[in-house]
Order: C-alpha cells, then sequence, then structure tokens
C-alpha cells in the first residue's frame, strides 16, 4: 500500500494527514482516497498538485507500496 500524505486543505477535507491505500498509479491511490474521504475531498484534488516520492507526478505515475503520494494543495501567502 502506498503511503498518502495530505495537508492543508486536502488534510482538513480528509480529517487526516496520513493514510494508506492500495493502487498500482497515483490516480488508483486517489480514487481510493475519494472513495474514503467523499466529495468534499474530491472537490480539493481538483486543484491540487502531486508528488510522489517528492517528485512532481501525473495521474498515470506508478506507485509501490513502498512510496509516498503527497498532496499538495495551492498555497497564498506574502505581502504586498
Amino acid at each position: 500500500m502506498a503511503t498518502l500524505r495530505l495537508f492543508a486543505a486536502a488534510r482538513e477535507s480528509a480529517g487526516a494527514g496520513q493514510a494508506q491505500f492500495e493502487g498500482a498509479t497515483v490516480a488508483d491511490v486517489l480514487a481510493a482516497a475519494v472513495a474514503t474521504y467523499g466529495q468534499g475531498f474530491q472537490a480539493v484534488l481538483a486543484s491540487c498538485r502531486v508528488w510522489v516520492n517528492g517528485d512532481p507526478a501525473e495521474p498515470h505515475t506508478a506507485v509501490g507500496p513502498a512510496d509516498e503520494v503527497a498532496v499538495l494543495p495551492p498555497v497564498s501567502g506574502g505581502s504586498t
């Protein structure tokens, strides 16, 4: 099982910061997470970037049991 790590709004919508999900690709892991966490989580995913083991990933990116899939919503901040 891949480890899914969630940050900021993704973490809030899921109600968890980390979980384990089965899947051969990023898309599989995220689909399993949506099935668990629901439509609110799916809505947040639409604006998120996904990384696997610290590298940018696409839905077709392969994942294995030792991999970490990180979901990072956009961030803002700074001053004018």
